[in-house]
């Protein structure tokens, strides 16, 4: 285990999917943290360049979706990478929806590794993040959908989950069916003293503490804790996490741009089941989108892809979805894998031919591996234009991919004018 750092690291963070981690990113961006997101593993030399001149790095994994048996193998290489940083805290970042099972993306597995490999101390776990609906209140979690808040298993999406189906809103409970460690809860009357919470959290005899968050002032108690404890801290959590860590210790704040200068046609690709992202590309296709399947058989593929550069190129945006595929194998492949690895292609030929520097990618599963297949090295904020919603420029020793401006979208996220409202911005 490695001691706290004196430099100017802060927080290292692995994000247990794309979507996420941008997120993560953000949110120590609002609150004046310089950082730097990497797409996998980097070498060490790069890692160690990115937290000399970073308040914060990210790498962004895939390891949500992932069997359990194939975690070890992700994390660990990781886990122990950013531990050799020093930072004063480790985040794994996980979806607010707390997303997981015994057999996908376990969370107990991770609590497992962590301890193992940071910090034997008990885990700070915080999935509540309010400002983006979601809510911990003696231990059950919230999330709304569609203007209203829901218990978890009661949430439209998340008791539907096709991979992880949430059938249990006491995360306690919840984390404790993927590990045979103790899992325990502090509820928010604690925080009204900053002490009883920092004790709370450094001598309880649970392996991990699951933490309630109704409010900003929630959020800024436990990042105060985080600060008070010795280091390094593994925790686990949402945005909300990385929101309480960098709220409590705000750098100089600079406003994040709301647009940037791209313009043309959107192409717009989704590996997510959500019923708002099929909302989003309906409203998509009303508002003159071409909006057609994402095609899977390798023997169509490329006359599929002509379509799609045939419409960019006549400055049609174009959304190719994947909500009604098969969940069956593709030939030998996952149907995961083969959603991506199609994306991808599309992506590739619209780009190489000139008819689009504007991707949006829905999903958070899928927008991990495409962006990994796309060759994309790490990414950068490039505006904010509302809310949670955050425009990308990403690095790649591809020419053809380096700077293309992309949207890493969760399948739950956005307003169903999303597709329209992004492409609006390049007519301003």
């Amino acid at each position: 285990m490695s001691e706290t750092g004196s430099h100017g690291l802060r927080v290292a963070f692995y994000g247990d999917d794309f979507t996420g981690s941008v997120d993560a990113l953000l949110q120590f961006a609002r609150h004046g943290w310089s950082g730097r997101l990497f797409v996998g593993l980097p070498d060490a030399a790069a890692l160690k360049r990115a937290a000399a001149e970073c308040d914060v790095v990210g790498i962004a994994g895939i390891a949500r979706s992932l069997p359990t048996g194939q975690l070890d193998a992700e994390l660990r290489p990781v886990l122990s990478a950013l531990a050799s940083l020093s930072p004063h805290v480790v985040q794994y970042k996980a979806c607010s929806t707390a997303d997981s099972s015994p057999q996908i993306g376990s969370l107990g597995r991770v609590i497992e590794l962590g301890r193992e490999l940071i910090s034997d101390a008990p885990v700070p776990v915080l999935f509540a993040q309010p400002d983006f609906g979601r809510f911990t209140a003696f231990g059950h979690h919230f999330a709304a959908e569609g203007g209203v808040v829901y218990r978890l298993d009661r949430q439209p999406t998340m008791s539907t989950h096709p991979s992880t189906p949430m059938t249990e809103s006491d995360l306690a409970v919840h984390l404790g069916r993927q590990t045979d460690l103790p899992i325990g809860s502090v509820f928010h009357p604690t925080y009204a003293s900053a002490d009883a919470l920092v004790s709370a959290l450094r001598d309880d005899d649970a392996a991990a503490l699951v933490l309630d968050a109704l409010d900003e002032a929630h959020l800024i108690a436990v990042g105060d804790a985080l600060h008070a404890l010795p280091g390094p801290v593994f925790a686990i959590g949402s945005g909300g996490l990385s929101t309480a860590v960098a709220a409590a210790e705000p750098g100089t704040q600079v406003a994040l741009p709301v647009a940037t200068d791209s313009t043309g046609p959107i192409l717009a690709v989704s590996g997510s089941r959500s019923a708002q992202t099929r909302r989003q590309a309906d409203a998509a296709a009303a508002a003159g989108w071409l909006v057609q399947p994402l095609e899977l058989d390798e023997g169509r593929a490329d006359a599929a892809a002509s379509t799609v550069v045939e419409a960019l190129a006549a400055g049609r945006s174009v959304v190719l979805t994947s909500d009604d595929a098969d969940p069956t194998p593709v030939g030998s492949r996952p149907v995961l894998e083969a959603i991506a690895e199609a994306a991808a292609s599309v992506i590739s030929s619209a780009v190489s031919a000139g008819t689009t520097r504007r991707v949006i990618v829905c999903g958070g599963d899928t927008s991990s591996r495409i962006t990994r297949l796309l060759g994309v090295e790490s990414l950068s904020i490039a505006a904010n234009p509302w809310g949670n919603i955050v425009l990308l420029h990403a690095a790649s020793a591809d020419p053809a991919i380096d700077g293309l401006e992309l949207l890493l979208k969760g399948g739950q996220v956005g307003d169903v004018d999303l597709f329209e409202r992004i492409r609006g911005l390049g007519e301003r």
